[in-house]
């Protein structure tokens, strides 16, 4: 299995770069993805982006509105080949979740193995010919910008929060105002820049431009919270109406010190033993949970036909398509995969999986002992992928 260095500058270490950039300010890299170089052309994305399966918007900035600023439009897939036809001069098109087109792609996420898996969302490109842009913006996530053919010009301004205003009628959250400009450079291929959340950033081609957005994201609360009462409401204990004391009062009000008392059991109940189970179920599942619908395979091998691929050098590596990660309990490991606890694995596979999820490979020798009917199940689910090239 090729080995892929880690994504940052010889001078900073992955301990450096948490805990002085994460989140914090961004960081050049000049060519911390080489292994882009070459990969694909603007007509690989092109043509990607109008596959009826593909996640795709088209950007364009055209009629002018009255202040004279040109109007941005915006339309989703599907796209068709007409879509590109009579295009202004600046345009831009977005095609999400590439892992799940490019296995290989999907692979340079171990450059960034300092940034633990369950955080990571998906590989979006941008393609752009001259001049062509997505406006001034910021994300609500962490992103590494890597240049993967020609090059683009990035600014980056100051940090955003919720009071910043973005320009009325518009399709996309755009701004005019960037603040301090506190970087102004050009990206060639290879190249990656990272930028934390909420920082204003703005980036044109400089010519025809394939930029590849690694996007790292987190849960937010709501998720959480959701995910919490599904789970929760597989516990029958938790139905059992509580024990609330009772004080005189009038008979149409709520007082305060109730729900006090309410808030105060919840409370309890989360910081128990059986809270931190329920947590770490309704966590794990939604950080486990796939943001794009599973693409189906046109066709699938046999079991005997992977074992035969095995034996003549391929290797089984983790699709990174899918959300595969695990979870060390009282109990021994818990693994999920797409939102799903598997139950009754066998200690065996359970070991297996893990591996996958830390980055590794199978080979055959790993098959030993185990029913290949299993894993054949995982190919079949798209949770790992058959790598011939190694």
């Amino acid at each position: 299995m090729i080995s892929i260095p880690l994504c940052l500058p010889d001078s900073i270490t992955p301990e450096q770069f948490l805990s002085d950039y994460w989140q914090k300010k961004p960081l050049l890299i000049k060519q911390g993805l080489p292994q882009l170089i070459g990969m694909f052309e603007p007509e690989d994305m092109l043509g990607l982006a109008i596959e009826e399966d593909a996640s795709a918007r088209l950007l364009t900035q055209a009629a002018l509105k009255q202040d004279g600023q040109p109007q941005w439009q915006l339309k989703k897939s599907p796209l068709t080949e007409a879509d590109f036809d009579n295009l202004p001069e600046q345009w831009t098109v977005l095609v999400q979740n590439l892992e799940q087109w490019s296995p290989e792609l999907g692979q340079l996420w171990q450059a960034f193995d300092f940034i633990p898996q369950w955080q990571r969302d998906d590989i979006m490109v941008s393609y752009a010919p001259k001049g062509g842009s997505v406006g001034k913006h910021y994300d609500d996530y962490d992103v590494f910008l890597a240049q993967g053919f020609g090059s683009r010009r990035w600014q980056l301004g100051k940090f955003c929060d919720k009071d910043t205003e973005f320009v009325a009628d518009e399709p996309i959250r755009l701004f005019d105002e960037m603040g301090e400009i506190i970087f102004d450079e050009i990206l060639e291929a290879g190249d990656v820049l990272y930028v934390p959340p909420k920082l204003a950033h703005f980036g044109v081609a400089q010519d025809d431009c394939l930029t590849f957005s690694f996007g790292c994201r987190r849960p937010n609360l709501m998720q959480v919270i959701d995910s919490l009462a599904d789970i929760a409401t597989n516990d029958s204990d938790l139905f059992v109406p509580m024990l609330l004391p009772q004080a005189l009062q009038a008979s149409g009000e709520l007082q305060t010190n109730s729900i006090e008392a309410i808030k105060a059991q919840l409370l309890q109940m989360l910081q128990s033993e059986r809270g931190d189970t329920i947590i770490r179920q309704a966590v794990s599942e939604v950080v486990s949970k796939r943001q794009y619908d599973a693409l189906v395979p046109e066709e699938s091998l046999t079991t005997d036909e992977m074992i035969s691929a095995l034996a003549n050098g391929a290797t089984l590596q983790a699709d990174y398509s899918n959300r595969l990660l695990y979870t060390q309990t009282c109990d021994g490991i818990v693994v999920y995969v797409n939102g799903q606890r598997l139950d009754d694995l066998h200690a065996t596979l359970i070991a297996l999986l893990v591996r996958l999820s830390n980055g590794e490979y199978l080979t055959l020798d790993d098959m030993e002992g185990i029913d290949p009917d299993e894993v054949m199940e995982w190919l079949e689910n798209g949770w790992v992928w058959l790598n011939y090239s190694e």
